[in-house]
């Protein structure tokens, strides 16, 4: 039988191979929404590559989200990501703060 890798270990896989980060930071935020524990569906991600240089913030993500076709299939529903280069961390670092907009489907508050 084959070992399945978690979705977060893909995930981190994945970018460190394809992006090569000078930061990175990756949390899984499922426990926040409504459905069952130990689920993988909701991420939040700060990636910063030099591999940005000269794209814009969309190219950036599409080129981020064309690696996670199968990530997708497991059950991948909700990624919010900062994409930087190098210069632009340096520039927020200090006091960079990052909070996930709610999902739509509702949160584990909401369904109370």
């Amino acid at each position: 039988m084959p070992m399945t890798t978690s979705v977060t270990a893909s995930l981190r896989r994945k970018i460190e191979d394809s992006f090569r980060p000078i930061h990175f930071e990756l949390e899984n935020e499922s426990h926040q929404h409504a459905g069952p524990a130990n689920r993988e569906t909701h991420f939040r991600m700060v990636l910063v590559s030099e591999a940005f240089e000269g794209l814009s913030r969309v190219e950036r993500q599409r080129r981020v989200m064309a690696l996670l076709d199968e990530e997708r299939a497991l059950g991948l529903h909700a990624l919010t990501m900062r994409v930087m280069t190098p210069s632009e961390w340096d520039k927020v670092r200090e006091n960079f703060e990052m909070v996930s907009p709610p999902c739509a489907g509702g949160s584990k508050r909401e369904n109370r």
